[in-house]
């Protein structure tokens, strides 16, 4: 028979089996979706007699030519923050009065835009000293929250079906900076003879030294901000493609090195369009949950995953269950927030702003939602 001391100390044992089984099975708590963001001056909601707390929303991401003293005083007085998109890489309305800046193809050509979207050189110096100068004008005229680089890679069209992928830039500058930086002599010739002869021999240097060059300019950005506006977050909006898609056209093209930058930005917004880019719906929570472990993210405070998702009907009208479905799927995996593409999509549509204010409340109120 049991000794009652025995007895006792069994029971001791399982109660605490008991507890530690508890304690060990209690769910992790929820991670903190920071962010709750739209994109696009929040003039339209505002004109439809919303406030953007009263949405939910806690964020504006502003392109930087719309920010001026009435949306910061607005903002301020709701308490959101804004976040200025900074066009870097648009070359549209620069190249045609500085044709120096324009980007040449591997035969020699100035490119065309594609679609709608007008590369430049990103070497060329007079581009870079003036989008320089841009930067600081922002960051001493409004005390933004953030800069968020868009149109950061070379000339190219990502957000298509079918992506338009130029060789670019084989001007006389980028070859010159290209041979100097990696010490390697290209021989003479025409421009084609040129590009050929890098393209055969030293394809791996060129693709690598063109990532460089996106990273420099992040860099330099940095560097400015912290000598401005120090504390001030820098984002950037990017291709959203994984290491495989268009063979490997995200870093071989467009020059976008997740490796590289990683360290440079405290968030990156992944522009999941997936109309535009014709995938279906739940490709976004696919590509988020991808891209979080392709960085590595984990449980620290940079860089963080803001995506940006498509609210704007193109090239179909995007219904409000499929918004919805993108909007959730932007905080898939460590994603900490999210915004859409565009505020004045959200404004028109009822059901669309339905969707912003039961998704935005629901993590508010820290209910499960996806």
């Amino acid at each position: 028979m049991t000794s009652i001391p025995e007895s006792r100390s069994q029971n001791a044992i399982i109660i605490l089996l008991f507890v530690f089984s508890l304690l060990s099975c209690k769910p992790a708590p929820d991670r903190q979706i920071e962010t709750r963001g739209i994109y696009g001056h929040p003039k339209p909601l505002w004109n439809k007699g919303y406030t953007l707390p009263e949405l939910g929303v806690n964020a504006v991401f502003v392109h930087s030519g719309s920010i001026d003293s009435a949306l910061m005083e607005q903002a301020k007085k709701e308490g959101v923050k804004v976040y200025a998109e900074f066009a870097t890489l648009n070359g549209k309305n620069y190249v045609e009065e500085h044709p120096e800046a324009w980007a040449i193809n591997e035969k020699g050509e100035r490119v065309e835009a594609a679609s709608w979207f007008m590369g430049v050189c990103p070497t060329e110096p007079g581009f870079r000293e003036y989008r320089f100068g841009q930067l600081r004008k922002l960051l001493r005229n409004y005390d933004i929250d953030g800069i968020w680089m868009d149109y950061v890679h070379w000339h190219a069209q990502f957000e298509e079906p079918e992506p338009i992928l130029p060789e670019t830039c084989f001007c006389d500058h980028c070859l010159t900076t290209f041979s100097e930086a990696e010490q390697i002599e290209v021989p003479g010739g025409s421009t084609t003879e040129k590009a050929r002869w890098v393209f055969e021999n030293r394809d791996k240097e060129w693709r690598d030294w063109r990532c460089h060059v996106i990273y420099d300019w992040s860099v330099q950005i940095r560097n400015i901000i912290n000598e401005e506006k120090p504390g001030t977050l820098l984002g950037l909006y990017h291709c959203p493609w994984n290491d495989e898609e268009f063979d490997g056209a995200r870093r071989r093209i467009l020059g976008l090195d997740y490796d590289l930058l990683r360290d440079v930005f405290d968030v990156f917004s992944p522009m999941v369009y997936h109309a535009r880019m014709g995938r279906k719906p739940a490709w976004v929570e696919e590509n988020i949950r991808w891209f979080c472990n392709r960085l590595g993210i984990k449980n620290s405070a940079f860089p963080k995953v803001w995506p940006i998702v498509q609210a704007y009907n193109n090239p179909y009208t995007i219904p409000a269950d499929e918004f919805e479905t993108v909007l959730k799927g932007g905080l898939a995996e460590k994603s900490s927030g999210v915004m859409m593409f565009t505020t004045n999509a959200i404004a028109e549509d009822e059901g669309k702003t339905a969707v912003i204010k039961n998704v935005y409340h629901s993590i508010l109120q820290q209910r499960k939602i996806f």
